[in-house]
C-alpha cells in the first residue's frame, strides 16, 4: 500500500527508496527493517548534541505534563522569560526576542521588522539587500531573499524584488564589498541587508572569510542599513564558535535562529533584535505594534527543550566536541586530496565539504540522487548539494564514525565515476 506523505524536496515519480526511521541514538538512526544509518547531516543540519540527548529529552517530558501550550500573546510563562533571558545574555547588543517555529518564519519575522522599524520612523525605506547565491527559507518572504533558482521559480509572481550582492569569492572579496558599499550610498536607501554569516548552506556550503563579514557589517552600520545575520544554520557552533558572528566580532541589528536552538529536537524559532528596533515598534498607538505571530509561538514544551539545550552549552565542553569533529574531518577530507574528480575540500567548524567535477553542477545535477542513494547501502544519511557532498554531523560523532562515513563517500564515488 502506498503512503499519502507527500515530503519536502521529494519527486515522487522517480520512486526512490524511502526508508521509515524508528527510533535514534547518538549519531545514528534505527531503520525499521533493522538497518542503521550514520546520520551525516544532523537529519538536516538541526541535532547538534546527538538524537535524543537525554537531558532534553527529559526536560520536553517534565514540561509536557505541566503546561503544554498557551497563548503568547499579551502572556507569558516561565520556560520563555528564562530562555529569552539566557539569549540575550549570550548577544551582547541585542536586547529582545521574538519567538517563532522555524528558520523560515525567523526570518520573515527579522524582514517585517527591518521593515516596520524605517515605517514608523516616518522614512520610506523598502527595498533588502542580498547576498548572491543566499538561502533563507521556503515562505514567500524568505524565499524573496534567496537566490532566484529552481528552489522557486515557480513562484516567482509572488516574490518581492531585492538587490543582489555578488558572492565574495576568492580573488572577488572586494567586488562584494564594492557592491555593497554602492547600493548603501544609492538615493532609494535600503532598510537591510541580509546574509548568512561565514558559510552559505543550501548554495552550496560557500566559506567566506570573518574578515569580509566584518567589513560587510561596517558598510552597513556607516550607511545606516540594517544588518541582519541569519544563524539558522551557522549558531549553535557549527562554525567552531556559538555564533558565527562572533569570529567577526560582529552584533547585527537582527539574528536569526532556530534548528539547533533546541538541540534540534523540536522545533522553535527566535529572532534577536536591537533596543533600537524594538523601541521604533512601542509606542501608545497600537497601529505601530508588531504584527506577527503564530499559534504556538513560545510554545512550553519547545522553549523547555531550548533552556535545557543551554544548561548543556554552559556546563559541558561543546565546543571542544566541535573541535574534534573538526579534526576528524580535516583528516577524513585530506584523503581526497589527490582523487581526480574531487577538489575544492572546505572545512569550517563541523561542517566538511568537497565537490564533485561533474558536467551538472547544479542542484539538479543527476549525481546527487546517485550519490546518496549508494551511501544509504553503506549505512550512511547523506544529502548531497547536487555536486557539493558534505558532512555536518553531530557533535558526539566520534572519530571512528567520521571515518566510517568517509570510506562510505569514497566507495559512492568509486560506484559513480566507474
Amino acid at each position: 500500500m502506498s503512503s499519502p506523505v507527500w515530503h519536502p524536496f521529494t519527486q515522487h515519480g522517480l520512486e526512490e527508496a524511502i526508508p521509515e526511521i524508528v527510533s535514534a541514538s547518538g549519531a545514528w538512526l534505527d531503520c525499521a527493517d533493522g538497518t542503521r544509518l550514520l546520520d551525516g547531516i544532523s537529519s538536516w543540519w538541526v541535532i547538534t548534541h546527538g538524537h535524543c540527548e537525554p537531558r532534553i529529552a527529559a526536560a520536553i517530558a517534565e514540561q509536557a505534563g505541566q503546561l503544554d501550550q498557551m497563548i503568547f500573546a499579551g502572556y507569558t510563562h516561565p520556560q520563555a522569560e528564562a530562555l529569552a533571558r539566557s539569549l540575550v545574555a549570550l548577544t551582547p547588543g541585542l536586547d529582545h526576542v521574538f519567538f517563532s517555529d522555524s528558520g523560515s518564519t525567523a526570518v520573515e519575522v527579522a524582514l517585517k521588522m527591518a521593515l516596520g522599524h524605517w515605517h514608523n520612523r516616518g522614512e520610506a525605506r523598502h527595498r533588502i539587500l542580498v547576498l548572491e547565491h543566499s538561502y533563507h527559507g521556503d515562505t514567500i518572504g524568505a524565499m524573496s531573499v534567496g537566490a532566484r533558482s529552481v528552489f522557486n521559480r515557480a513562484y516567482e509572481p509572488l516574490l518581492f524584488d531585492v538587490a543582489t550582492v555578488p558572492f565574495p569569492a576568492e580573488r572577488a572579496q572586494q567586488d562584494c564589498l564594492d557592491a555593497l558599499e554602492q547600493l548603501c550610498r544609492a538615493p532609494d536607501k535600503p532598510a537591510a541587508f541580509i546574509v548568512e554569516p561565514l558559510i552559505l548552506g543550501a548554495g552550496g556550503m560557500l566559506v567566506y572569510s570573518p574578515d569580509i563579514l566584518r567589513q560587510m557589517a561596517a558598510i552597513c552600520a556607516q550607511h545606516d542599513v540594517l544588518f541582519v545575520a541569519d544563524e539558522v544554520m551557522t549558531g549553535w557552533g557549527r562554525t567552531g564558535t556559538l555564533f558565527a558572528c562572533e569570529q567577526a566580532g560582529v552584533t547585527p541589528d537582527l539574528m536569526c535562529l532556530a534548528k539547533g536552538l533546541t538541540g534540534g529536537a523540536v522545533p522553535l524559532a527566535a529572532t534577536l533584535a536591537s533596543a533600537a528596533i524594538f523601541e521604533s515598534h512601542r509606542s501608545n498607538d497600537r497601529a505601530r505594534m508588531f504584527f506577527h505571530s503564530s499559534s504556538f509561538t513560545a510554545n512550553p514544551i519547545c522553549c523547555a527543550a531550548a533552556n535545557a539545550n543551554l544548561d548543556i552549552w554552559r556546563e559541558e565542553d561543546v565546543l571542544g566536541r566541535v573541535d574534534a569533529l573538526g579534526a576528524a574531518l580535516d583528516e577524513g577530507l585530506s584523503q581526497f586530496a589527490a582523487h581526480s574528480r574531487l577538489h575544492n575540500a572546505r572545512r569550517i567548524g563541523a561542517i566538511g565539504a568537497i565537490d564533485l567535477r561533474a558536467g551538472d553542477s547544479g542542484y539538479l545535477s543527476d549525481v546527487a540522487p546517485k550519490l546518496r542513494a549508494s551511501a544509504l547501502s553503506e549505512g550512511l544519511l547523506l544529502r548531497p548539494l547536487g555536486n557539493t557532498i558534505y558532512l555536518m554531523p553531530p557533535y558526539c560523532t566520534t572519530p571512528a564514525e567520521i571515518a566510517r562515513a568517509f570510506a562510505a563517500i569514497g566507495n559512492a564515488i568509486d560506484a559513480l565515476t566507474g
